[in-house]
């Protein structure tokens, strides 16, 4: 009897374990987002993201023809503190491999739409003056249902 209950513990564990390995995920991975988090300085909020509706808006646009993303999104949130964040600018990728694969051919295309290294780089100097660029993550997004 007792040899019994043994075989149907170890039968029942091991039909457990089976079933689980085989039920999928109640999730799966979804895009990656290129997540940048800006301090606009006080009084130059409008005229940073007046920046971004111009010069960078077409940049964005020009990166989601060429397929090297997907969508961008600009968030604007409170300070918590002076040196605070209150941009987030958000480039929506395909997947991981897609967005370092796609590096060099995308700098080379903004490079040849926003006139040059040297007009990026004067461009970079001219909003350190009313914005500070605090940190620039990159994150999965998790799509809660199984994968199909």
């Amino acid at each position: 009897m007792k040899r019994l209950t043994l075989l149907l513990v170890v039968f029942c564990a091991g039909a457990i374990s089976l079933f689980a390995q085989d039920s999928p995920k109640p999730y799966h991975d979804g895009p990656v987002w290129q997540i940048q988090y800006i301090h606009a300085k006080p009084g130059m909020e409008d005229r940073y993201l007046r920046y971004l509706s111009g010069d960078w808006k077409q940049e964005m646009e020009m990166m989601k023809k060429n397929g090297f993303i997907l969508d961008y999104k600009v968030i604007t949130t409170e300070s918590h503190n002076p040196q605070d964040f209150n941009v987030i600018l958000m480039a929506e990728y395909k997947d991981l491999a897609t967005m370092e694969g796609n590096k060099d051919k995308a700098e080379a295309a903004a490079l040849q739409q926003l006139g040059g290294r040297q007009k990026i780089e004067s461009g970079y100097e001219d909003r350190s003056s009313y914005r500070d660029a605090l940190a620039t993550r990159v994150g999965r997004e998790i799509i809660l249902e199984p994968k199909k």
